[in-house]
């Protein structure tokens, strides 16, 4: 359990994300590939995670998705998704980072990001909001801001959406339309 101080500094953290940033293997997924017969990689991607998306976005975040692997399926769900900055197969996340933050003209402190292995780690110490899934790396999970309390590809995605809407003070508008 996130002890109250600890709730109070990510959420302020939490409040300043101006661009989130997801990994997709074990953060959009639940780091499993499958392959089919003829070689192709299926993912599996989480609905709550992706309305989730939707809502972070229509209350005025910007998403991105940064990926060391390449793949058709992510191109495929980010346009289902409407994320607009999709950087893929570039192993040096920062690379990718940097050219992020040019296109949006962010710091990063206002960026948040959510990966969970060690290739993220570069990011990780970079942004403002830190974040990882319970079964990210231990060095990962030590330096993170905050840990969802869902897995990867199993809602985490969602509770940091709805963490962050909440920190900004959109949640509520967000879901009433929902409500009416």
């Amino acid at each position: 359990m996130t002890e109250p101080a600890n709730q109070l500094a990510h959420m302020q953290r939490a409040a300043a994300v101006k661009v989130m940033i997801f990994d997709v293997d074990g953060v959009l997924t639940d780091g499993s590939l499958t392959y089919g017969p003829d070689g192709e990689a299926t993912k599996t991607f989480n609905v709550l995670d992706g309305l989730g998306i939707q809502l972070l976005q229509k209350s005025g975040v910007a998403t991105a998705i940064i990926s060391a692997r390449q793949s058709p399926i992510v191109v495929r769900r980010a346009a289902d998704l409407g994320i607009m900055h999709v950087h893929q197969g570039i192993h040096d996340k920062r690379v990718a980072f940097a050219k992020l933050l040019a296109a949006t003209g962010v710091t990063a402190a206002q960026c948040g990001y959510i990966g969970d292995d060690v290739i993220d780690l570069p990011l990780l110490l970079q942004v403002g909001f830190a974040v990882t899934v319970p079964t990210g790396h231990p060095e990962v999970q030590y330096r993170a801001h905050y840990v969802t309390k869902a897995g990867g590809g199993r809602g985490a995605v969602r509770e940091v959406c709805d963490l962050v809407m909440r920190a900004q003070g959109t949640y509520d508008a967000a879901l009433a339309p929902y409500f009416a």
